[in-house]
């Protein structure tokens, strides 16, 4: 039986990571364009990976989702900033590890005594923010010690625009990922449940 949980397991992992490949490479699945940024949709994934397999299978996903997207710069990127920004793993893999990492962390430390709906929701709300904390924040420091080539930009005019995305961005993909991650992750975790036994 317990060979059979492995190999579930395992099954479920390669399905998340080939969805995360999926949504970086096909349009509107995992960026929706708005104006010349995107809504991410990814995070969400990263945190259901994170909340239904545990912390260690959620970074992985992270992982995956930080290293695609840091390739894609190179060869596709998601919007103009990206191909001076994304091009940095600091920026596009280091926040993504993070999601699946403090989301799991997060839940299991909030269901240690049974998963609630709110706990998932709470989940989702909060991987979405590090994403969006960290992405920004990795910006914002990378610019101030001239990591970044744009240097003609200075750091007062920076600021108001990353403030910015964090409006237009950050708490949609919050919001949605506060509904996703309950409405996925609550049957997934029932299903888990039932095939470990």
């Amino acid at each position: 039986m317990k060979t059979r949980s492995n190999a579930y397991r395992i099954s479920l992992l390669a399905l998340f990571i080939a969805i995360v490949i999926i949504q970086t490479l096909v349009p509107f699945l995992g960026y929706i364009p708005v104006g010349p940024f995107s809504i991410v949709t990814i995070q969400a994934t990263t945190v259901i990976a994170s909340v239904t397999m545990g912390t260690r299978e959620g970074a992985i996903v992270g992982l995956v989702w930080g290293l695609t997207d840091w390739i894609r710069a190179f060869v596709w990127p998601t919007s103009p900033l990206a191909v001076y920004v994304l091009v940095n793993p600091l920026v596009s893999v280091v926040p993504r590890v993070l999601v699946g990492l403090v989301a799991g962390w997060l839940f299991f430390w909030l269901a240690r005594k049974g998963a609630k709906t709110w706990h998932l929701a709470l989940t989702g709300v909060v991987g979405a923010l590090i994403n969006t904390i960290f992405v920004l924040g990795f910006m914002a420091l990378l610019y101030q010690f001239h990591m970044l080539p744009m240097a003609k930009l200075h750091i007062a005019k920076l600021m108001p625009w990353l403030l910015g995305i964090m409006a237009t961005n950050g708490i949609p993909e919050a919001i949605m990922s506060g509904i996703l991650v309950p409405v996925i992750g609550l049957p997934l975790r029932h299903l888990m449940s039932r095939v470990s036994k």
